[in-house]
């Protein structure tokens, strides 16, 4: 009820940023989005819904949660049934299927984009309305072990083998997703797409070496428990059971709350071989629309859209989910310099790259995932499993067209 009470003081002073057009007749919307209660933000979510009442009385959002996948999935399933919720809050890689499908309409006409970050917003034909920017991987640790973020992956690696027998997992991050392989890509120097952005550029030195390299921290310097999926590697880190840990912005609120003062924030260390820092992908959560949503229902989606990303209560969103605004005055505000967990993400963000959102990615991270996980289980080399992945990724472009 207090986060609701300061949701609704918000709506309260930020009714002038909002679109003056309201609805004609009481409409109902469905808002479907991919956040999650962990961290408090599908709470956020839903409080910022009914916060929009005290702006338009007349209009409804009901908000549903679906995890990622499972919102692509069942969007692109009740488009074609012609039941879509009208609005969308998701990530940026499902630009790319959706408007292959032509499941989302075009939002240049919904906000003024140039004042947004630029990292943020998708080009072209812009096909999301951004709510946060970062959504990206960077190092986090506990105090109580590491006094001093590790500058470079050989300190990292030191720093891991003095803390062997005095925690039970020095360093710790999702195996099982791809995600976190890409930012090592680009510290190895390489990167999944040619020139084109959309050749996939698989097979190289950059992906086998970065493979390598995580297998290394795993078996060769151990340093990385046996297994970890999202949910192990949370807990560790939360219960005071692992020392660094590799998460995204999303984490930082729930982080902060949990370990207090031991949280501390900062990039993933420069990979000493290379000179190069770690590029985790940069996107953030953005608003998408449904093709063919019109009359009241539109009035009342941009109204909302409005709403939520207007400066106020993307201050409100950075203090409630230490996340960075995607709106440039938001980014820019005093807060965010003086806050050294949001200094820290800001950091890691800076050296950072954009998400692709065309939709070859799909077929990417289908192709990455089980290699990844084949070099890590030391069932497969690097160098086999890094052309695999280029096999699977042509194969799966092939069959998407």
């Amino acid at each position: 009820m207090k986060k609701l009470l300061a949701i609704m003081l918000v709506a309260l002073f930020a009714v002038g940023a909002v679109s003056a057009q309201k609805v004609a007749n009481p409409t109902k919307i469905q808002l479907w989005t991919q956040e999650g209660q962990a961290d408090g933000a599908l709470q956020y979510v839903q409080a910022l819904a009914k916060a929009y009442s005290s702006v338009d009385s007349k209009v409804t959002i009901e908000v549903v949660q679906k995890d990622t996948e499972a919102l692509r999935e069942d969007f692109q399933t009740a488009s074609l049934a012609g039941n879509a919720p009208e609005l969308l809050w998701t990530v940026s890689d499902h630009a790319g299927p959706f408007t292959l499908a032509e499941l989302i309409q075009p939002v240049d006409s919904f906000a003024k984009l140039s004042d947004f970050v630029e990292s943020v917003v998708i080009g072209g034909k812009t096909w999301g309305v951004p709510i946060s920017s970062g959504n990206h991987l960077m190092l986090m640790y506990n105090k109580d072990f590491v006094k001093t973020a590790p500058k470079d992956t050989d300190e990292m690696i030191a720093v891991g083998k003095s803390l062997i027998g005095k925690v039970q997992a020095p360093l710790v991050f999702n195996f099982t997703e791809p995600f976190w392989l890409a930012p090592w890509i680009g510290g190895f120097g390489g990167r999944v797409f040619g020139a084109d952005g959309k050749t996939p550029t698989l097979n190289t030195k950059a992906m086998s070496d970065a493979l390598q390299f995580l297998y290394d921290l795993k078996s060769t310097y151990k340093i990385m428990p046996a297994e970890a999926d999202y949910n192990i590697m949370d807990t560790l880190f939360k219960e005071g059971k692992a020392a660094m840990i590799i998460n995204g912005d999303w984490a930082l609120g729930e982080y902060q709350k949990t370990l207090g003062a031991k949280f501390a924030v900062a990039p993933i260390p420069m990979v000493k071989a290379t000179g190069k820092y770690p590029a985790p992908y940069t996107s953030g959560k953005y608003f998408m629309v449904a093709d063919g949503v019109k009359g009241d229902k539109l009035t009342a989606v941009k109204g909302f859209i409005a709403f939520a990303t207007n400066n106020a209560n993307q201050l409100d969103m950075v203090k409630t989910l230490k996340r960075l605004p995607a709106l440039k005055a938001a980014l820019e505000d005093t807060s965010i310099a003086s806050d050294p967990i949001l200094k820290g993400s800001s950091a890691q963000m800076a050296v950072g790259t954009p998400m692709p959102v065309v939709f070859e990615m799909r077929a990417i991270w289908d192709a990455m995932k089980p290699e990844l996980i084949n070099v890590l289980s030391g069932s497969k080399t690097a160098v086999a499993a890094a052309k695999d992945m280029q096999s699977a990724a042509e194969a799966g472009i092939k069959a998407m067209k």
